[in-house]
C-alpha cells in the first residue's frame, strides 16, 4: 500500500519530512536511478511491509526525489490527478504537466 500513512493516497501530513505527494507511475529507469541515488526500491522488505516495485507500479515519492530525477532527466510519469497540491511547492506544474501519464 502506497503513501505515506500506508492508505492508497499521496497526501501529507504531520511526520512526512519526506513530502511523498507525487503519485508516480515506475519505470526500469527509475527504478535504476533510484537505486543510484541511494533509495534502492525495487527490493522486497518484509520486515517493512514493503513488497518492492516493478515497473508499472504507482507510488507515492517524495516529491523533492521527483524534483531531483526531473532535473537529471530521468522522472517517472505521474498521475497528476493523483498528486497532491504541496507538491507545487518542490515543481512547478508546467514540468508536472509534461511528466503526466495521462
Amino acid at each position: 500500500m502506497t503513501g505515506f500513512f500506508r492508505d492508497g493516497y499521496c497526501h501529507t501530513g504531520p511526520g512526512d519530512s519526506g513530502v511523498h505527494t507525487v503519485c508516480a507511475v515506475m519505470t526500469k529507469e527509475f527504478l535504476k536511478y533510484s537505486f543510484e541515488q541511494g533509495n534502492d526500491l525495487s527490493t522486497p522488505r518484509p520486515d517493512m511491509q514493503f513488497p518492492g516495485l516493478k515497473p508499472g507500479d504507482r507510488w507515492c515519492l517524495c516529491a523533492s526525489r521527483w524534483k531531483e530525477a526531473f532535473d537529471a532527466g530521468m522522472a517517472p510519469k505521474i498521475r497528476l490527478e493523483s498528486t497532491h497540491a504541496s507538491t507545487l511547492e518542490f515543481a512547478n506544474i508546467e514540468d508536472l504537466k509534461a511528466c503526466a501519464a495521462e
